[in-house]
Order: C-alpha cells, then sequence, then structure tokens
C-alpha cells in the first residue's frame, strides 16, 4: 500500500467517523427531545384529568348552593360562564385561561357559602366541598408536575447546540400553567 493510498484510507475513516457521530448526536438530540415532549403532553393530561374532575363536580355543587342562596343569581351566572369556557378551550393556553376563569368563579362561589351557614351544615354540601377540595389539591400537584415537564423542555430545546435542531426538527416552547394576576393579590378579609 502506498503512502498516498494509506492517507486516503485514513481520509475515508475519519470521515465515516465524523459522519457517524453526527449521526448519533442528531439521532440522540431528535429522540430527546420526543421524549421530552411526551413527557410534557403526559403530564398535561394528567392536569386535564383533574381539571375534568373538577368540572363535573361543579354543577352539583352549584345545585346545592343555589338551594339555600337563590338571591346570589350573578355568582351562579358566573361560574356557569366559566365552566362553558373551560369546555370550549382548544388549545393549552386557552384551558389554562379557561380554567383560571373557573377557579375565580369558584372562590366566589365559595364567598357566598360563608354567607349562609345552613349551606355549610348540609352532608351534600359538606361531601361536595370536601371533593372539590381534594381535586383542587390534586390539580396543583399536577400542574407542578406538568411545568416541571415543561422546564425540562424548555430548557432542552433552548440550549446550546440543542437549540440549532429543535427548530429544524419543529419543536418550539411549550406553555407554562402560570398562576394567573389576580390570585396573586392579597386577599381581602372582612368581618
Amino acid at each position: 500500500m502506498t503512502k498516498g493510498q494509506r492517507n486516503l484510507l485514513i481520509a475515508v475513516v475519519v470521515v465515516i467517523v465524523i459522519a457517524f457521530s453526527m449521526y448519533s448526536f442528531v439521532k440522540g438530540t431528535y429522540n430527546s427531545f420526543v421524549s421530552l415532549d411526551e413527557s410534557v403532553k403526559a403530564s398535561w393530561a394528567q392536569v386535564e384529568n383533574q381539571l375534568q374532575r373538577r368540572y363535573d363536580l361543579i354543577p352539583n355543587l352549584v345545585e346545592t348552593v343555589k338551594g339555600f342562596a337563590r338571591q346570589e343569581k350573578e355568582v351562579f351566572i358566573g361560574v356557569t360562564e366559566a365552566r362553558s369556557k373551560v369546555a370550549g378551550a382548544a388549545t393549552i393556553p386557552d384551558k389554562i385561561k379557561a380554567n383560571n376563569e373557573l377557579s375565580g368563579a369558584l372562590s366566589r362561589l365559595l364567598l357566598v357559602v360563608e354567607r349562609y351557614p345552613d349551606i355549610k351544615s348540609n352532608q351534600n354540601f359538606i361531601r361536595l366541598q370536601d371533593e372539590l377540595a381534594g381535586t383542587e389539591n390534586r390539580i396543583a400537584v399536577e400542574r407542578r408536575r406538568y411545568n416541571e415537564a415543561v422546564k425540562t423542555f424548555n430548557v432542552k430545546i433552548r440550549s446550546f447546540p440543542e437549540n440549532l435542531f429543535a427548530g429544524m426538527f419543529g419543536f418550539t416552547q411549550a406553555a407554562f400553567f402560570e398562576v394567573p394576576e389576580a390570585a396573586k393579590a392579597v386577599p381581602k378579609v372582612k368581618f
């Protein structure tokens, strides 16, 4: 084998090693994007399960309170409208916004309950309120898990050199499930 042939063989081997290394890197990067994207989707599905549970509890809670507080019509309308927005939301950001509105409407409904002591002693209401409280806790846990999955995914697609491939493969940042500004305000307690 001549020196020229040996140099050519070395060059071909180097090119093959570099090509294989690039292929392995791109394949690994793409697969990690897919894995993290699926993790975000699975976490969101769990959030939706808990939101659906709350959505299903609301009509029973509203009907129980309605029986005691008929004059609180605007609160019931607000809860019903917020619930309708949840049902009509199509995208994750829309669902987040609609569920934040529903949380606010539920807070107003529970304020109505405070004005009517008879409601708080009703066994149906107590049971529904306990189920709603448990569901709200589950929503908080799933929201946290979803936001952790979103953070991991978003960090991955924004980090160098993965960010060079993320856009090329069509991966974009996922939306966090954030608390609305109104929920951050300090509540006013009146006696």
